[in-house]
């Protein structure tokens, strides 16, 4: 069991995991679209593909979270069984403990409306989380870094009491959150009336429209919104929220000359993306106002990236000395890897990652079709966006309403297509989305992992008995997507050919993508542990730990670095 407390630890590890992954760099680097194109299957060992192209599709999604079965071969239980162990844990920690006298409790109607289930679990967990480090260190003042819609600074201001200033890079962004705060306001000074307290004043959330490009941008923005804050007026929120929660008063808050003899600011980051994470760390670092950071990252896809040995790079990856110093570099597709969640494959069931799964054998027959029939597109590294998962959930709408009429389903066809059998010997399409169809995934820029535990529901229909024409449907899919990429239909194409040349291997896409999903959390690992790393090498002036904070499952993105300054280095 690896331990990232020293700097020498977290480099032991680093290093571990760069022994182990180098020489399966084949299935790191590999663009899974060209899985047919390219016979991507034929640089892994035989005797796994053979053995898990026979196995129940439940044993596939389970393996990037690390479980093994006994008839596996030896070198496959320890392939999969070494990767989980170079893993971060995962499982959410007991903030209760980590945090004495953690002020967590659920937030009311009015602070969680619009949140999906998964935003209110993140939000009411990293609210408490700063909360506790600002009483901590003695500051009232928060920088929320990326702030998007605003629902952690308004949950920071109304629910926990904090200055709070918002800062995102889209202008939509802040004129919601504004909008947003102004209804809660009504709601809190409504309270305050029937509480007799209307003669004093809510903190209300600041928003700043900006975009954060590098570590002295933001220590200037950091600075300017201390000279330029008035005296703060006094805290009422905990005294208004005392019929829903237990927190601290305002007796118990630092007074207004402590704050401003401190001048201390919070850097706080809900999945800021991609380099915004990293610049909040080395803002920490350079700022003498910032005197904490809680930072959770995301969209690794998005960091920006320098193999060079250079010790002033200021690219995202490598952060730290040490890894600089052994000359690792990711790459994009291992950076586009990292965003994998082994809890999310593992939570799909067998509809839905059979489904998920055929989606990308579909892709990457589709990407056969552009090679020989459009070579100069694939210089432009095309992308189809969610086409087919939109495919997928109409086809499935279709296949329920045909059930519930007592119809045959329009894409099954007894006779054109083999059984899909549970012990998952005949998934013939088993595989994931590419790179390019998943850094367009709407909603969420951090959500890319391919499978979605959301993407579909449990089919009514039976599998046993129905047999679905795949045919018909890699012909509509891809109809939409020369549609998507504005193409023409040629009448030369020869789709059926190109059926008839992919259908043998379509059998071994599933295990393939399944292994190198697996890869998936121990770069993150790296990632992560880079970046405190780069916290650790600045010696005793600062304290840093990771935590995960939310459940993996709602949340992959789970891990939060934590840091604060001493006032008296160790």
């Amino acid at each position: 069991m690896f331990s990232c407390k020293t700097a020498s630890e977290t480099l032991e590890w680093i290093n571990a995991v760069i022994e182990f992954i180098e020489p399966y760099r084949f299935l790191i680097d590999a663009h899974v679209v060209n899985f047919f194109k390219d016979g991507l299957w034929e640089a892994v060992p035989k005797d796994w593909m053979d053995c898990l192209s026979k196995d129940p599709i439940q044993n596939l999604l389970s393996i990037p979270s690390g479980l093994v079965h006994d008839h596996w071969p030896a070198s496959l239980k320890e392939f999969v069984l070494t990767l989980k162990s170079l893993s971060l844990p995962r499982d959410q920690a007991n903030l209760f403990q980590e945090f004495p006298g953690l002020d967590m409790t659920s937030l009311n109607n009015v602070l969680a409306q619009g949140m999906n289930r998964k935003k209110k679990h993140e939000i009411e967990a990293v609210a408490a989380v700063v909360s506790s480090v600002a009483r901590n260190i003695g500051s009232t003042r928060v920088v929320d870094v990326g702030a998007g819609q605003g629902y952690l600074a308004q949950v920071l201001s109304f629910q926990h009491g904090l200055s709070v200033y918002a800062i995102d890079a889209c202008l939509h962004h802040g004129k919601v959150t504004d909008a947003r705060a102004e209804r809660v306001r009504k709601y809190y000074a409504s309270k305050m009336r029937k509480s007799g307290l209307e003669s004093r004043e809510l903190s209300i959330p600041k928003t700043v429209t900006c975009q954060v490009l590098s570590a002295n941008m933001l220590n200037n923005l950091s600075s300017s919104f201390i000279q330029g804050e008035h005296a703060k007026k006094p805290n009422v929120v905990s005294e208004i929220m005392s019929e829903q929660r237990e927190g601290p008063h305002e007796s118990e808050l630092p007074s207004t000359s402590d704050v401003f003899c401190s001048s201390s600011l919070i850097l706080a980051g809900l999945h800021a993306c991609g380099d915004l994470s990293v610049t909040m760390l080395r803002t920490f670092l350079e700022s003498d106002q910032v005197k904490s950071v809680i930072s959770i990252g995301c969209c690794y896809n998005l960091l920006s990236e320098d193999d060079s040995d250079k010790a002033s790079s200021v690219c995202g990856f490598p952060m730290s000395k040490g890894v600089k110093f052994t000359g690792f570099a990711l790459g994009r597709s291992a950076r586009d890897l990292a965003c994998q969640s082994a809890e999310r494959w593992k939570c799909l069931g067998e509809f839905a990652g059979l489904h998920n799964f055929e989606l990308h054998a579909f892709r990457a027959a589709f990407q056969m079709v552009l090679s020989q029939y459009y070579p100069k597109l694939l210089m432009e590294s095309p992308s189809l966006g969610r086409q087919g998962k939109a495919l997928r959930r109409q086809q499935h709408q279709k296949i329920l309403e045909s059930n519930l009429s007592y119809e045959e389903p329009k894409f099954f066809s007894a006779s054109s297509s083999t059984n899909i059998s549970k012990e998952g010997s005949r998934f013939a399409f088993a595989c994931t989305e590419s790179r390019d169809t998943e850094k367009k995934v709407a909603g969420s820029c951090c959500d890319i992992d391919g499978l979605s535990c959301e993407s579909f529901g449990e089919s009514s229909m039976n599998e046993e008995t129905s047999s679905f024409d795949r045919f018909s449907l890699f012909l509509e899919f891809c109809h939409s997507g020369l549609n998507r990429l504005g193409l023409h239909y040629l009448s030369d194409i020869e789709l059926h050919k190109v059926w008839e040349e992919t259908e043998p291997f379509s059998v071994l896409i599933g295990p393939y993508w399944s292994l190198r999903a697996a890869l998936g959390p121990v770069l993150e690992t790296i990632i992560l542990l880079d970046r405190l790393l780069f916290l650790q090498e600045q010696g005793s002036i600062v304290e840093a730990v990771m935590l995960p904070i939310f459940d993996p499952v709602l949340s992959p993105r789970n891990v939060a670095i934590i840091a604060k300054k001493r006032t008296t280095p160790v």
